[in-house]
């Protein structure tokens, strides 16, 4: 730590980092006009899902500020081209023009963030406006909320971009890392809260930090395939054949948390969708309530089996499908063949795709499973411990894991290229 704050440039990294996630923070302090702050949290208070989205903003959306959606438009946007360059020629012929072309599908991808931040900021209010959160406002109104938030989308992406080119680490990761990590004083305090469980929260604390321990494992767990290089040098008027060696590090996870927001979505759609044709509170139920009820994290025993062993089987499938889809689109046995490399006793070509096709399937079944139990590590560790006050995320664990990683990695490169020995032993 003394050699990074020795360095007049990394220092100044670090301090700009520091210095645009405060920005970062006061953003996420201002609120927009016409919302019942008091009535909004009682709503996040009695809605787990809320809760939980509103940790990682880091209480933007409890306050309904004008960064109450984040950087999220802006990752929905980037999944949403990843699956789509495969699919559509003209997409993936830009995407092989290099720097370029990687530019290219970057501005669309900015483009595309601006109408599903319009969309997205939209059913948030109208969501809120049915709650009775905010008043029945005219169109103008709804215009500027909608615009405001959409603005305080792109300012956070902004605010990601510059970090990246002038601070530390991946600066969109780091912005949500930020709105995570803003979330833990209050997550602390809920602890205190059950401390006539002392042995259950000590137990789910010890849960939380296996976890941890877990995420990064996976996390930094690969197969080196062993590749050979055999090139032609001409010397002296000769030429020699010399031939190298390295290795394709196969991830374990290639699917990051990406499984984890698909699988969400898609388990929560049911109950959303449920609730505008339910039956208020007092009356009968009828099968929206029951749908409602199906779909719900916090619902009791029995109940509760049937969402979280539907959530990890959708992971799990999700995990699959889009490590293919990147596994395909990396096209590693192509690359190999065209820069003369081959992996020993496997043939270029169709051999070498299926060997590797072979062992990215085997490898994403650990992965898998490995991303399905991190999903459902807090039901599993409410319903040991009976600690309910504490909502721990999964897909915030792997995120705040990874940034660190990420960071860790890219603070121990700087000091390598000065020569340093590095914090990492």
């Amino acid at each position: 730590m003394l050699d990074i704050i020795s360095l007049p440039d990394l220092r100044r990294r670090i301090l700009i980092t520091l210095g645009i996630l405060l920005i970062f923070r006061f953003v996420a302090h201002v609120p927009l006009p016409g919302v019942d702050l008091e009535a909004l949290r009682e709503l996040f208070d009695r809605n787990a899902m809320l809760g939980m989205l509103d940790m990682f903003s880091g209480g933007a959306m409890r306050r309904f500020s004008v960064a109450a959606m984040g950087v999220y438009p802006y990752i929905t946007a980037s999944i949403i081209m990843q699956l789509l360059v495969p699919v559509i020629p003209r997409l993936q012929a830009i995407s092989m023009e290099g720097e370029a072309g990687r530019h290219k599908i970057n501005l669309i991808t900015h483009w595309l963030t601006v109408p599903l931040a319009g969309l997205s900021g939209y059913g948030q209010l109208v969501y809120l406006q049915r709650e009775g959160i905010i008043g029945s406002a005219a169109v103008l109104p709804m215009v500027a909320m909608v615009v405001s938030l959409i603005a305080g989308t792109v300012f956070c992406i902004w605010l990601g971009e510059r970090i990246t080119e002038y601070g530390i680490g991946n600066g969109i990761s780091i912005i949500i890392f930020a709105g995570i990590v803003a979330g833990l004083p209050e997550m602390v305090q809920s602890g205190f809260l059950a401390k006539e469980n002392f042995g259950g929260l000590a137990f789910y604390v010890l849960i939380a930090l296996a976890t941890t321990v877990f995420i990064v494992i996976f996390t930094e767990a690969h197969r080196r395939i062993p590749v050979q290089y055999a090139r032609s040098v001409f010397r002296g008027g000769r030429m020699y054949r010399q031939s190298g060696s390295t290795y394709i590090p196969l991830r374990v996870n290639t699917a990051g948390m990406i499984p984890l927001i698909f699988a969400m979505s898609l388990v929560i759609f049911p109950g959303i969708v449920a609730s505008y044709f339910a039956s208020p509170t007092g009356a009968d139920p009828n099968f929206a309530n029951h749908i409602m009820n199906l779909f719900n994290p916090n619902a009791a025993l029995p109940i509760g089996f049937f969402y979280w062993g539907f959530y990890f089987l959708l992971v799990v499938a999700f995990a699959f499908f889009y490590t293919m889809v990147i596994f395909q689109q990396q096209d590693l046995p192509g690359t190999l063949q065209r820069q003369g490399g081959f992996i020993p006793g496997i043939r270029p070509g169709a051999h070498t795709k299926s060997y590797l096709d072979g062992v990215i399937k085997h490898l994403t079944w650990s992965g898998a499973i490995f991303l399905a139990l991190v999903a459902i590590m807090p039901f599993v560790a409410r319903e040991i411990t009976n600690v309910q006050v504490i909502q721990l995320s999964s897909m915030g664990m792997l995120i705040v894991v990874g940034v660190v990683l990420d960071t860790m990695k890219q603070l121990e490169a700087q000091l390598v290229m000065r020569r340093y020995e590095g914090f990492i032993k």
